[in-house]
């Protein structure tokens, strides 16, 4: 960084955790999100009872085309998607377009420099490299699904 200078505050903390993939609760989740759709599923144990045990078993639950989060790379490394913006994925047919999911955070990393993007989509973990667009008021904006690390997926830098 220009003069030595070190971004430090809740918004560079917040760009930090998201370039890494870290989610926030009430941000990334709300009441129907569950550790599987994180991609934390092997933080669930499978011999262990625990409170929401029950639900995790649910058929609804289960099902492969639930939401789970992904990470999304704007077409263009300057747009910037609003977070709670809806995503629609390609049809070719006539409106209304079915929505697949919503943006849950949004930044430009400094660290990778250039925009990016969590969320929420349908079957999200099986649409890495699949496109989807973000219809808003004055303009649409293009996005490809990714993983939702986006820098040091291998967790090498952890603790710094």
């Amino acid at each position: 960084m220009p003069y030595g200078i070190t971004p430090y505050g809740t918004e560079a903390m917040h760009v930090l955790r998201a370039e890494k993939g870290y989610i926030i609760v009430g941000q990334e989740t709300d009441g129907s999100v569950t550790p599987i759709d994180l991609g934390f599923g092997a933080l669930v144990s499978p011999d262990k009872d625990f409170l929401g045990r029950r639900s995790l078993a649910r058929s609804d639950t289960a099902r492969a085309d639930r939401k789970q989060l992904v990470g999304l790379l704007p077409d263009n490394p300057e747009d910037i998607l609003p977070e709670g913006a809806q995503l629609v994925a390609p049809l070719g047919g006539a409106p209304p377009v079915p929505m697949i999911g919503h943006v849950t955070s949004s930044y430009f990393g400094a660290r990778i420099g250039r925009s990016f993007a969590l969320a929420l989509v349908e079957g999200g973990r099986l649409r890495h490299g699949a496109p989807v667009w973000a219809p808003l008021p004055d303009r649409i904006i293009a996005a490809r699904i990714c993983p939702p690390a986006f820098y040091d997926p291998a967790g090498l830098r952890r603790d710094g």
